[in-house]
């Protein structure tokens, strides 16, 4: 069996995508319920831009879990282009399932802004899986995202483009900067260091 395989395996990559999968299926069924309601119009999507990400980037850093520690640290092959190849195919899978989720109005809570809130969550995450571990990198992104979530004003723009970047609709250009910004540095700190490794198992 080859190492490819091996390093898939040991990341239990099917129970990963069958989470993703689950979460693109709901974010489109909650969009468009949302946006039926005769009260709202698509704005009323920002719930399920806000959490879908945050769900999905909570999935694949689970996922970053690994069983083969040992094999990773002694294996004589380079790991970091796994590493990072992994988590850039999953980013770009989720990010493609995610935007079909809320077609439409691409200039406000559309498929851009969906696909940026999917790729600053994952690097956030990304980030606290080298700090934490696998199985608490979601916590760091969910506590901050639900903080935007509630304080974060009804106007875009502004300072908080920046700060609350994951509740701007989608040409805000400082949102993209600050999620860009945290999938580079989180996509190299995971494909240079690794997630921090798990004692208990």
């Amino acid at each position: 069996m080859g190492l490819p395989v091996l390093y898939l395996r040991s990341r239990a990559l099917p129970a990963t995508l069958a989470a993703l999968a689950g979460i693109a299926v709901l974010a489109a069924w909650a969009a468009d319920w949302l946006q039926g309601r005769p009260e709202f119009d698509h704005t009323a999507r920002v719930p399920v831009l806000a959490l879908a990400p945050l769900l999905a980037a909570a999935a694949i850093g689970t996922g970053l879990l690994s069983h083969t520690e040992e094999l990773d640290r002694t294996a004589v092959r380079r790991w970091w282009p796994r590493r990072l190849t992994y988590l850039l195919a999953l980013t770009a899978l989720t990010a493609g399932a995610l935007a079909l989720a809320v077609p439409g109005h691409p200039e406000q809570f559309g498929a851009p802004a969906m696909v940026r809130n999917v790729v600053g969550a994952t690097g956030v995450t990304a980030v606290a899986a080298v700090l934490l571990g696998a199985r608490a990198s979601w916590l760091p992104m969910t506590v901050y995202g639900g903080a935007v979530y509630l304080a974060a004003p009804r106007t875009p723009g502004g300072a908080a483009a920046y700060w609350a970047w994951p509740m701007q609709p989608g040409p805000q250009a400082a949102a993209w900067v600050m999620a860009g910004t945290a999938y580079v540095v989180g996509a190299t700190l995971l494909a240079l260091r690794g997630p921090h490794p798990n004692r208990d198992h």
